[in-house]
């Protein structure tokens, strides 16, 4: 019974030390995580205005199908009027306001795909450049110049000569 006890107060305490160790193997520097975390958000938000652009679409799809004069004739067709033609006009132009609603809504999320599709692209730049690089403040130096010195040409003005006017 105590062997049972030991065991068991062993598994204890050893399962969290695990855990705790697994979890610092999988910790990554915070910038590198806010960056992919802040990538993978955008991801989600441009599935969702591509899943919201393709409703809209087929709602525009259906809106062109029920503006054809025909189709709003034969929605009014159980429908007694003294003037159909007034019913008709009204429906045509309710359709017709829907209509630019909904083109408008499918403009302003293409715009902000667009602007999604480069957030991302910045995201993914960020994360990788703080994955595979050095750190942003570094300065590399290249043909074994100091970052400050000036290429050999910039050196010196050229002064300008003043043309001396004879009379």
């Amino acid at each position: 019974m105590q062997r049972m006890i030991t065991k068991h107060c062993i598994k204890l305490t050893v399962f969290p030390g695990v855990l705790i160790a697994v979890g610092f193997l999988a910790i990554r520097t915070p910038g590198q995580t806010n960056a992919q975390e802040r990538a993978a958000n955008l991801r989600a938000q441009l599935v969702e205005a591509q899943a919201r652009q393709a409703e809209l679409q087929n709602r525009l799809q259906q809106l062109d199908e029920d503006l054809k004069p025909e189709n709003i004739e034969h929605s009014f067709a159980g429908v007694g009027s003294v003037h159909p033609e007034e019913l008709r006009e009204t429906r045509r132009r309710q359709l017709e306001i829907e209509k630019r609603g909904v083109q408008s809504q499918l403009d302003v999320l293409a715009a902000s795909r667009i602007r999604l599709e480069a957030a991302i692209a910045r995201a993914d730049a960020e994360s990788y450049q703080q994955s595979a690089g050095p750190a942003p403040n570094t300065v590399t130096t290249t043909n074994n110049m100091a970052p400050s010195k000036r290429a050999p040409s910039a050196k010196h003005r050229v002064k300008k000569r003043r043309l001396n006017k004879r009379y």
